[in-house]
């Protein structure tokens, strides 16, 4: 069956240039924790200073909010304590159905980090994504677990196992990689392979070994998959185990690698920036990198 509308036509080709502006906002946040606090305790502190950022998001008109890594609580893994396996919960579940309220009430999209539990003594490091109507869409889990001196991670989750998914939001398809993925190439190219546009990367990420890569790594996938990155990182010490300071520095960087918008290091905030979809098609009619891709090559990168 033929289209009743010429492709000429005017209305084909204002279609084709109308332009795709979204504005992504990230909130980089200090968690107040003490020790010996109750579980419940500790995450109505976390979403004490959440609420008041997520609501100056949509006053703000932002149209796709990502939050940090774990928001609703401290990042516990400098310790090995079993205490922190009583904060997961089920995703979909009673945090996500709080933000899918407030996502209706702005029309805003969300990127939700939490500690999620499938089942007993089964835990994931997750991330919601919940739409603009508040539907919620679907999960991704951290592939990538490190396990070293001050970050334990492994002792409490397991290693991703839904893939590298891509979510279709009202204003942009949006994929997810959590903080120490970012050091790992293979995801951010498949979720570029499965359509994102905009990639949110939540960080728990204190000042030290890895933060000259803060701004290398990640406007370098940008470059690479010809998407938007949107990274959030964490600010403040964290009591009791005072690893270091989080940096926060989030920012979002568009699919030339320059950045759009960049926070500070050390205040809670919300970071803002209007990004243009229709610029990765023109930067990809310039950057054949998927065409160019020879997967056939590639066997001995899937090889343990």
């Amino acid at each position: 069956m033929e289209s009743s509308v010429p492709s000429g036509s005017s209305f084909e080709q204002g279609r084709k240039t109308m332009p795709r502006n979204v504005t992504v906002g990230l909130i980089q946040a200090a968690t107040p924790y003490e020790a010996g606090w109750s579980i419940e305790k500790t995450k109505k502190a976390a979403m004490d200073v959440h609420i008041p950022l997520i609501e100056e998001a949509g006053k703000r008109g932002v149209q796709i909010l990502g939050l940090q890594e774990i928001f609703n609580g401290p990042y516990f893994c400098p310790s090995q304590d079993a205490f922190w396996y009583d904060s997961t919960e089920a995703i979909p579940g009673p945090t996500t159905e709080v933000m899918q309220g407030y996502a209706r009430k702005h029309q805003m999209a969300m990127v939700v980090p939490l500690y999620e539990r499938e089942q007993a003594g089964i835990y994931y490091n997750s991330a919601a994504v919940i739409d603009a109507d508040g539907t919620y869409l679907g999960k991704y889990r951290k592939h990538h677990i490190p396990h070293t001196n001050q970050f334990w991670e492994k002792f409490f989750f397991r290693p991703g196992n839904l893939g590298f998914p891509v979510f279709e939001t009202r204003y942009g398809k949006v994929g997810v990689y959590i903080c120490y993925d970012r050091h790992f190439p293979e995801g951010a190219r498949a979720l570029g392979l499965n359509g994102a546009e905009i990639v949110f990367n939540p960080s728990a990420t204190v000042a030290g070994l890895s933060q000259y890569l803060w701004k290398l790594e990640q406007p370098a996938h940008a470059v690479a998959n010809g998407y938007f990155v949107a990274a959030s990182n964490r600010v403040g010490m964290e009591a009791p185990w005072n690893i270091g300071k989080f940096y926060g520095t989030s920012y979002i960087v568009d699919p030339r690698g320059n950045f759009l918008a960049q926070g500070s290091e050390d205040k809670t905030e919300l970071v803002t920036a209007v990004v243009d979809l229709d610029l990765i098609e023109e930067v990809r009619k310039t950057w054949q990198f998927f065409r160019d891709r020879r997967p056939d090559a590639y066997g001995d990168l899937v090889k343990p």
